[in-house]
């Protein structure tokens, strides 16, 4: 079976995705917040080692993105990625609620996390087929 052409493009979108916000968090942990009129953190550590964290998991993900069947096994590790920040971001938005700059990035991860369970699933066949060879 043949990669459906879907794949590699929604995971190089996530790992532009994941990479353009680790690289700004990263760099420049108070320009979003400043931008959105959103009080900081007291120390931007708390934003910065996140930010590097996301960028580890975009290199992941531009691995899955160059060949999805060899590296399906990674995908998991994406989708628990987007079940905990959208797990930990819904549970504060539903609750005392959360500001406004953070919503769009917990509905983009659910959308993308739903979009990995079904690249998943899908590449499931393919990477039996791919053993079987």
């Amino acid at each position: 079976m043949k990669t459906p052409i879907w794949i590699p493009v929604l995971f190089g979108l996530a790992a532009a995705y994941d990479g353009i916000l680790g690289l700004l968090f990263l760099f420049a942990p108070g320009y979003p917040f400043q931008a959105f009129g959103v009080t900081p953190p007291k120390h931007m550590g708390y934003v910065q080692f996140p930010a590097a964290v996301l960028l580890i998991f975009a290199l992941m993900f531009a691995k899955i993105a160059l060949n999805p069947i060899r590296h399906r096994n990674l995908i998991p590790y994406g989708i628990l990625l987007k079940v905990a920040y959208c797990a930990v971001s819904g549970w504060h938005w539903l609750g005392a609620g959360i500001p406004s700059m953070w919503k769009p990035f917990t509905i983009t991860d659910l959308v993308m996390g739903i979009l990995f369970i079904w690249a998943y699933a899908t590449l499931a066949s393919a990477a039996g087929q791919a053993e079987d060879m």
